[in-house]
């Protein structure tokens, strides 16, 4: 028997591993935004820093330890082997959900999970204690820790609140005081600024490490906390002298110092303070099994859990292991970077791309607070505007090419206002999520920086509720599920256990699949953006790139939907699907970034730029037709609709093959410098639509013969309408580019009419 749960344990150890792995993906977003958003050093630099910083601070992990062991139910009442399957059901659950969140590239909080799994699985196991024999006449108050639980979710829910308005605060009297154009008021303002800062990073590196680190000494723990207020006095005054001498002598940048050693302070903090999150229920599950398996008199579901009511030190060796396998992971998590992306996408200073879409909330709070502006503009004395317009003129600001997201004073106000946050939450022991406080402080600067414009408010506030929505979502699944799974052990026993690692090891393999495919697609949509500036000729050049791959990609997924569509093959069908919305959204990122792009241009002209969005105009067209020619078959075909009769799939075979012939022919044509539909090319177009024609009518013949119904109709007359759709695009798209070409060689273009 004892084997058995030995066993378990060291399942729980390798969930520890998978947990350390997905939540160091999730919260990687904590301390590598700011420095990352803000360019502050090169990647390769910010990286080593936040290393550094995830090891020492993995070393300074506090008696946080205890909220897994008894922060949110007594252990003393409950036996050891319903200890394990609540320990197993946490973690199981754990791995999952951050798994999921992170494969969508959402930051969640590993501190909301933790605590509604504990809930959701004590919970579920003191339900059955109280309706089952219960001697010892146990009800749930006794067994859960109410009062630590609604302490914990009270506090992460103000934290929300404080940290968005700490940030917009912050941010707003740093831009007044040092304007975009921050760099000339570096020489008088900056070391006082940077002082602050790394003064406000020192308090939080002394409060959240010297408490809980294995090598200081309690006495100097004491002395510290003792001394506080002398230590921030001190480091304001070393730091602003050391700062300024820097900047004036060696002439290094102020800010890129605070972001770096903000960068470091905050992951510290993410190691010591959110490491209980992710090895905590381990390690107590660890604690709880050699506690019973010291004694060899009392079975395990006899046996009472009171050794996890005390004070229990972590061993060092486990701290540092943990810390190890977050570095690792920080380097090779491609996930870590979605997440971290997602942050920087909402926080950053230009409109372009927006990952979110508007929504009915977002609408009215950019309408409501647009008329708060337009009524505090009114009141407002004119010269206390034009004074504020002048701190916050972006003119000489630069958004486009290789600008970072944000500037340096936006990314110092986002590490130490989130420093400030934390540490005074820790002085006064009140529980918060470190996820929540960044990201908010974060989301408040960007709003008094003037991101969310009127391009891009909609977006971003869509983006932030669609996140906030997120951490209330993981509260209820964390819940649910590991409420559903403690029973499911309860009564499944080992077998359940070890069927549902089988199947949290299976699914994290397919979020793996999933995400790889969504980073594809993203990598295909942001190919194009690049940074570097072109000439007219590269412009012709990658219009014809442009060319050739969207009508090579349209040519492949033609065959394949056909088959698709007649075998009714709906693995095929969403396979053609899956690859051509790569193409899709990649014409799409052309069109959005067509700004970008003629940015860029060395010796831009209006016609050149003309012609050029005609080109990006007629290419989302193409793509657009075909993209309409492959989803409602698919969706035909999953709806379990009736098939294609032979007839049809004959005509429809009839006008692939045609149309494939057309597009091989225009691919030669652009390939030879001929890209003007050729007379070859104007035949087989009129062809086309003579056959379509056709079908047309036969399909008429067959509805009056009542051998059709209405969703084949649709489909059919919509796979015409949009293959014609794409013959005549084609063709325009031919004709734009041979425009743009010649518009660039000097000669003289005939406009058609559009």
């Amino acid at each position: 028997m004892g084997t058995i749960f030995l066993i378990l344990v060291v399942v729980l150890f390798v969930l520890a591993i998978s947990d350390l792995i997905v939540g160091v993906s999730n919260d990687a977003v904590n301390f590598l935004n700011s420095a990352i958003g803000s360019k502050a050093a090169a990647f390769r630099t910010i990286m080593i820093i936040a290393t550094l910083g995830i090891l020492v601070g993995a070393s300074f992990s506090s008696g946080m330890m205890e909220v897994a062991r008894k922060g949110i139910f007594h252990p003393q009442h409950f036996y050891f082997s319903e200890i394990l399957i609540i320990f197993l059901a946490v973690m199981i659950t754990d791995v999952i959900l951050l798994d999921l969140f992170n494969t969508f590239g959402m930051p969640t909080s590993t501190t909301v999970s933790i605590v509604f799994e504990l809930l959701g699985a004590a919970v579920a196991v003191s339900m059955i204690k109280v309706a089952g024999d219960n001697p010892l006449g146990h009800e749930m108050g006794d067994l859960i820790n109410s009062g630590k639980a609604l302490a914990i979710i009270s506090g992460i829910l103000l934290s929300v609140i404080f940290a968005f308005v700490s940030g917009l605060i912050a941010q707003f009297f740093g831009r007044l005081i040092f304007t975009f154009d921050y760099e000339k008021k570096l020489k008088y303002l900056g070391a006082v600024w940077g002082g602050l800062a790394i003064t406000a990073i020192t308090y939080f590196i002394l409060v959240k490490g010297a408490k809980g680190t294995s090598f200081i000494s309690s006495e100097t723990a004491a002395f510290i906390q003792d001394n506080t207020m002398r230590i921030i006095l001190y480091s304001f005054v070393i730091w602003t002298i050391l700062l300024q001498v820097s900047y004036l002598v060696f002439k290094i940048n102020i800010l890129k110092i605070v972001v770096l050693v903000g960068t470091f302070a905050l992951a510290m903090a993410f190691a010591g303070n959110d490491l209980v999150n992710f090895i905590g229920v381990p390690l107590a599950g660890y604690e709880a099994f050699m506690d019973w398996s010291s004694q060899t008199a009392v079975k395990a579901d006899e046996y009472l859990m009171s050794g996890l009511a005390g004070a229990v030190r972590t061993p060092t060796v486990f701290l540092l292991l943990a810390g190890v396998i977050m570095a690792v992971t920080l380097w090779f998590s491609k996930k870590a970077r979605s997440v971290t992306e997602t942050e920087i996408n909402l926080a950053k200073q230009d409109a372009g791309y927006e990952r979110f879409e508007s929504s009915i909330v977002s609408r009215f709070l950019v309408h409501t607070f647009s008329g708060l502006s337009n009524f505090l503009d009114r009141i407002l004395p004119n010269a206390l505007k034009k004074w504020m317009e002048a701190r916050f003129d972006r003119t000489n600001l630069k958004t486009n090419g290789d600008a970072p997201s944000f500037d340096m004073i936006r990314a110092s106000v986002n590490l130490f206002m989130a420093s400030i946050l934390i540490s005074y939450a820790t002085a006064q022991k009140l529980p918060l999520s470190t996820t929540y406080v960044t990201f908010m402080v974060a989301m408040g600067s960007s709003l008094a920086d003037g991101a969310w414009g009127r391009e891009s408010a909609v977006y971003r506030i869509s983006g932030v509720l669609s996140v906030i929505g997120g951490w209330f979502f993981t509260a209820f699944s964390a819940f649910s599920l590991a409420f559903g799974m403690a029973l499911l052990f309860l009564y499944g026993g080992t077998i359940g256990i070890f069927a549902m690692v089988i199947v949290a090891a299976f699914m994290i393999y397919r979020t793996h699949a999933l995400h790889r495919k969504r980073e594809q697609k993203k990598d295909a949509m942001l190919e194009e953006l690049e940074s570097e500036q072109i000439n007219q000729e590269q412009l012709v050049g990658k219009s014809q790139k442009y060319l050739l791959y969207v009508l090579g990609s349209v040519e492949n997924v033609l065959e394949d939907y056909l088959n698709g569509l007649a075998t009714e093959d709906r693995k095929l069908l969403r396979k053609a699907h899956e690859d051509f919305e790569i193409v899709y959204e990649k014409t799409t990122t052309l069109k959005k970034g067509l700004n970008r792009t003629v940015d860029q241009l060395t010796e831009p002209t209006l016609e050149s730029g003309y012609f050029y969005t005609r080109v990006l105009e007629n290419l989302r067209n193409v793509a657009n037709s075909t993209y309409f020619i492959i989803s409602p078959s698919f969706k035909h075909v999953n709806n379990n609709h009736k098939p294609l009769t032979p007839d049809q799939h004959e005509e429809l075979l009839g006008i692939n093959k045609e149309i494939t012939e057309f597009l091989k022919e225009a691919r030669t044509n652009i390939t030879e410098g001929s890209e003007v539909p050729s007379d070859k090319l104007k035949k087989e177009r009129d062809d086309i639509l003579r056959l379509m024609r056709s079908c047309r009518k036969n399909q008429i013949k067959r509805i009056k013969s009542g051998s059709v119904g209405t969703r084949n109709s649709m489909l059919f007359f919509g796979l015409l309408e949009e293959s014609k759709n794409l013959v005549l695009f084609t063709s325009s798209l031919l004709k734009s580019h041979r425009d743009l070409k010649d518009v660039i060689s000097g000669k003289a273009v005939k406009e058609e009419d559009e």
